[in-house]
């Protein structure tokens, strides 16, 4: 449950007036007129699932052996897996008009861009499968004394990250600027702990913390971490520090779309102690992304699975059988219903959705979903300002924003002056209903003037150079792991899987992040292969 005072509500929802009130103020409401629009998942269409509205009967029948519905990452890593394997007689339903989920991506005459997730960590040793495909897109290019090579042209280019604070910018996102002695004896601290952490094991010799996590330990001693929120950890070991603490409080937000108050101490330090990933030709934090983040993967699986891609095709309704399945979508292009008869399905796609199309009687108020908001905002000119240059992730200390990224920041032309910078903006000031509530709300304007405030505020001199801001609303943009969720009872319920019927999506994990989405997705594939008994290798 999501801790959350009337005080601090009242507190945070006068910071936010205080913030958007900026905009009346800043000159760029001289400059020409910034253009953009709110695009976003297809939200009203969804919704018509969710009231029950009423859909043609079907007109069209076709017969698949397999169905995947949802075309995320999840969805399409299945499909990868199956098609992969010669298992080809399948079909992905997405709903969307293109198919990447939180991966998705845009693109303009200046650059390509993500719409939400915007790169992945070097990958660890549990990673399996993500290797492998990894290794099949040219990413991974070979092993080193049995360390992987990545393509230079994939890993992050230097300056990776910088902080905005004290009116300048600092190389790196821990604060360092007026942080006293006793500020860097708790960082010493801290970090040494996470170190550790990275190194342990339970006793079943497994990493007490690793990616995916259901390969972690098995330890009670140390999943009883995900009973306690990672404030309080923080409190029990004296790690009381402003800056700390504002810090992981920005990690768990950046991650999990929650505050520090909100996520599971074992969430809180699987973000530190889990990236373990390692290569022969980069240091351990170098992240690997592209101009339009991880829309990068979902192209290039698209171009492998097109032919069994249908967008624009709203699932409406699954019936089970003894040997056939029937699932009913919507082909929003045709304006007409189809049904599929088909011996199996595989459901990519948030639980919530899936209990409405076949319900199980799983408990969905354990289920919390972080929504975001995502702008992306075209420049003819480069940020400047004091201190430390340019750098690919760019952060403001203290704001409730997550800062920003730059789109062409791993672009080889040094001479490029335009580019986009990619927002970030975790609703976290309220608990998920109504931070969803708070935001479908507010209109166009008031996001582009909240946006546009900070972001002249400490880049005076892009005042007239904003060319256009397009903002994406993700009302339900990640799983949030909350205290007990990762190993209580009810994540233990979702991962079980009842032949015909399979299950593949983050949430599964309790962590929404690319290698989550991608391992559940071939273990819902390689479930289904021994299901029918086709031959496959694990990836697993």
């Amino acid at each position: 449950m999501f801790n959350f005072s009337r005080r601090k509500f009242l507190i945070t929802s006068t910071s936010l007036a205080a913030l958007a009130g900026l905009g009346k103020f800043w000159p760029w409401k001289n400059q020409p007129q910034v253009t953009g629009r709110i695009i976003g998942a297809s939200a009203a269409l969804g919704h018509r699932l969710r009231d029950h509205a009423s859909f043609p009967a079907a007109t069209k029948t076709l017969k698949k052996t397999a169905v995947i519905i949802g075309g995320g990452i999840a969805g399409l890593s299945a499909a990868w897996k199956l098609h992969k394997s010669g298992f080809d007689d399948f079909i992905v339903l997405e709903l969307e008009n293109q198919v990447g989920g939180n991966s998705s991506f845009g693109e303009n005459a200046v650059s390509a861009y993500p719409w939400g997730a915007h790169y992945v960590p070097l990958l660890s040793e549990e990673s399996t499968c993500a290797r492998e495909l990894f290794a099949e897109l040219g990413i991974i290019t070979g092993y080193q004394d049995n360390l992987p090579i990545y393509n230079d042209y994939y890993l992050s280019a230097d300056p990776q990250e910088r902080l905005y604070i004290h009116g300048r910018w600092q190389e790196g996102l821990v604060p360092q600027i007026g942080a006293d002695e006793s500020e860097q004896k708790q960082y010493r601290s801290f970090f040494a702990a996470m170190e550790k952490f990275k190194q342990l094991q339970g006793n079943d010799g497994r990493k007490v913390f690793a990616i995916p996590v259901d390969k972690s330990s098995t330890d009670p001693n140390w999943r009883k971490l995900d009973q306690i929120t990672m404030s309080d950890y923080l409190i029990q070991h004296g790690w009381t520090a402003e800056y700390l603490r504002w810090y992981v409080d920005y990690c768990c937000r950046d991650d999990y779309g929650a505050t520090l108050e909100n996520v599971s101490a074992w969430a809180g330090i699987h973000y530190f102690a889990s990236r373990t990933g390692k290569a022969a030709n980069a240091e351990s934090d170098t992240v690997i992304t592209w101009p339009e983040g991880n829309g990068w993967l979902v192209k290039q699986l698209k171009n492998q699975l097109n032919s069994y891609l249908q967008t624009n095709a709203l699932a409406i309704k699954v019936e089970r059988d003894k040997e056939i399945s029937k699932v009913h979508y919507f082909d929003v292009a045709q304006n007409q219903t189809v049904e599929i008869e088909t011996q199996a399905v595989i459901f990519a796609m948030p639980r919530f959705v899936a209990e409405r199309l076949l319900p199980t009687g799983i408990n969905l108020n354990s289920f919390h979903y972080s929504p975001w908001l995502v702008a992306n905002i075209t420049l003819d000119k480069l940020p400047e300002g004091r201190g430390f240059p340019l750098a690919w992730d760019n952060m403001i200390y203290a704001s409730k924003m997550l800062g920003y990224i730059v789109a062409t920041h791993q672009n080889l032309n040094q001479m490029q002056l335009e580019t986009v910078l990619t927002y970030y903006y975790p609703l976290s000031h309220l608990p998920p209903k109504q931070a969803r509530q708070w935001a479908v709300q507010k209109p166009y304007q008031e996001w582009r003037d909240l946006i546009l405030s900070e972001l002249l505020q400490i880049h005076p001199e892009l005042n007239n150079h904003v060319k256009q801001l397009d903002v994406c609303l993700w009302g339900h943009g990640m799983i949030c792991p909350t205290p007990d969720f990762i190993w209580g009872e009810t994540r233990k319920q979702a991962l079980r899987q009842t032949a015909p019927i399979f299950y593949a999506h983050s949430d599964m994990s309790g962590i929404s992040i690319f290698e989550e989405a991608n391992y559940h997705g071939v273990q819902a594939a390689e479930s289904l292969m021994e299901y029918f008994k086709h031959r496959f290798y694990s990836s697993l």
